[in-house]
């Protein structure tokens, strides 16, 4: 008896002690990261909204023939039922996975509906990770444009999809959240890998007309790096935040800021012009 009451009396004590606000350093880096992360959700549902659009009603109307009437008249091959059912579940589930994905990393949903959050997170991880084998039979069955380097980076893409949901699952399951969230986060920067790509290649024609990329055959040097860079500049960005989070200098935590504000600018710059250039004009 004795014990709780003392500790419902600290618990009192500490609510009525006002919480000292956090260093600046940690405020900026805070604010940053808020910051991107509100410019890539509103991007990624921009994209979410224009692959709607334009692949549910040509297949809710023709079936897997409607694919031929979409930005991938490539996707429907007569005879290939496999393959074609592959693409259509690719794209569908793609509209899950990027338009929930956003929710799952937002901390007043994840706090004020946990339940919410738990059975979301098990339907992403899951279609994420049937996508994720889709397209690996895609890529291997059907080609991509840029050759072996774009089989080779799709493929390790899809290959970290599953490694990591693996991963936050087990995080989860073991109540370790802080872990969980970490995994999370890499998942979600893997799984964007595709929106990153769009943005990323119209943020570069916009800034330099399209240096090192060959329009006819979609090669060269700049493509040869986005294939790669979709996934690896999105962890790294994502690992500097995490590594300044835990450092006490207060140069890491503005360095690593100052970047995420660098790639907001960009995010925002890269999303205008995939939407005034990509897809807004194919939805009129």
């Amino acid at each position: 008896m004795a014990t709780a009451t003392q500790t419902l009396l600290n618990e009192e004590i500490n609510q009525s002690v006002p919480r000292q606000p956090k260093p600046w350093p940690d405020r900026m880096l805070g604010y940053s990261g808020i910051a991107w992360f509100l410019a890539a959700a509103i991007g990624q549902w921009i994209f979410v909204l224009y692959v709607a659009v334009q692949y549910i009603p040509e297949l809710a109307q023709f079936g897997l023939p409607g694919l031929l009437n979409t930005t991938l008249p490539e996707g429907y091959v007569a005879g290939d039922l496999i393959g074609n059912l592959a693409i259509a579940s690719h794209v569908l589930v793609a509209i899950i996975i990027i338009g929930s994905g956003p929710l799952q990393l937002t901390p007043h949903i994840r706090n004020r509906f946990p339940a919410f959050h738990r059975y979301v997170g098990r339907v992403y991880i899951l279609m994420a990770s049937v996508t994720s084998v889709a397209g690996l039979y895609l890529v291997w069955t059907r080609g991509v444009p840029g050759g072996m380097v774009g089989h080779l980076a799709i493929s390790l893409d899809a290959v970290l999809i599953l490694a990591f949901g693996a991963l936050a699952i087990n995080f989860a399951i073991r109540r370790q959240f802080a872990r969980h969230r970490q995994w999370a986060m890499r998942l979600f920067m893997v799984v964007s890998a595709v929106w990153f790509f769009r943005i990323g290649l119209m943020f570069w024609f916009m800034t330099t007309g399209g240096i090192g990329v060959d329009p006819e055959t979609f090669e060269g040097p700049f493509l040869t790096f986005m294939y790669f860079g979709q996934m690896a500049i999105p962890l790294l960005m994502l690992e500097s935040y995490f590594l300044a989070q835990r450092s006490k200098k207060h140069a890491v935590k503005f360095a690593v800021a100052a970047g995420l504000t660098l790639a907001t600018g960009v995010t925002v710059m890269g999303t205008f012009a995939a939407t005034m250039g990509m897809w807004f004009p194919r939805l009129l």
